[in-house]
């Protein structure tokens, strides 16, 4: 969803370095980066990586597909929920009420300490990157855990991470089970959810049989779950928009 707003895309080693060409030099492909471990080996070069990614995002503007997403919710009875792999905060920039998100890989946009000190997260609005592009490394101050002085990290899923602090998604999907009691007949938009790490493509599955799946490269699904469309997210929504368009 986020590569149609200019985002980069990080499959394979070779989109992961051409996004960022300075882990080249170190050799690390997406999951070594992506990784807690590298908050105790080298903090600057963790943090340079997603301090890069969170001044990325927020500086990013959603594209044309969330409007037509947000369009097609308020025509809703129940309106729509959002479940989504990205930790880009795109959704809520889109204007997507927080309320009915979840983030199941959690967002770059909360912090939580390294340690896992307490199952408490806070805001990074107060802290604003500064990264060296040839290097890769943080420059400012890296920030801290308020309870404890140890160094924070983002409230993400990483590979191999034990001290994933869940408390805020296990709230947002409290509530989303909440608004699947009320909603009859769901109809899934699945958009960009790959095979490699399926946690999106399963939850859709779940909720068959009415699911859209988009994806320029894995588009297939079995008939009795849904249609799929081989191709990218924008060009996709606006051709059902205007397929729903000539039929009303």
């Amino acid at each position: 969803m986020g590569v149609d707003s200019g985002l980069p895309d990080f499959r394979g080693k070779e989109g992961f370095w051409r996004a960022y060409p300075a882990l080249r030099h170190y050799g690390f492909s997406f999951e070594d980066i992506a990784n807690p471990a590298g908050f105790s080996s080298n903090p600057r070069l963790s943090w340079g990586f997603y301090g890069h990614r969170l001044a990325l995002y927020r500086a990013t503007m959603p594209h044309a597909g969330f409007d037509i997403l947000l369009r097609w919710a308020s025509a809703m009875k129940h309106g729509a929920f959002v479940f989504t792999s990205n930790v880009d905060g795109q959704f809520q920039k889109a204007g997507f009420d927080a309320e009915r998100i979840v983030e199941c890989h959690g967002t770059i946009h909360r912090l939580q300490c390294v340690e896992a000190c307490t199952d408490e997260t806070w805001p990074a609005d107060d802290f604003v990157p500064i990264g060296n592009e040839t290097t890769c490394l943080l420059e400012n101050e890296m920030p801290r855990c308020p309870h404890c002085n140890a160094l924070a990290r983002p409230n993400i899923l990483m590979f191999g991470d034990w001290r994933w602090v869940e408390k805020h998604v296990e709230q947002q999907e409290r509530q989303l089970a909440s608004w699947f009691e009320r909603v009859q007949r769901p109809v899934v938009v699945e958009v960009g959810a790959g095979r490699a790490i399926p946690t999106v493509r399963r939850f859709s599955e779940r909720h068959g049989p009415r699911v859209i799946r988009i994806n320029p490269r894995e588009s297939a699904i079995p008939f009795a779950v849904g249609v799929g469309m081989a191709c990218g997210a924008r060009d996709a929504l606006q051709q059902i928009d205007i397929e729903l368009h000539r039929r009303s």
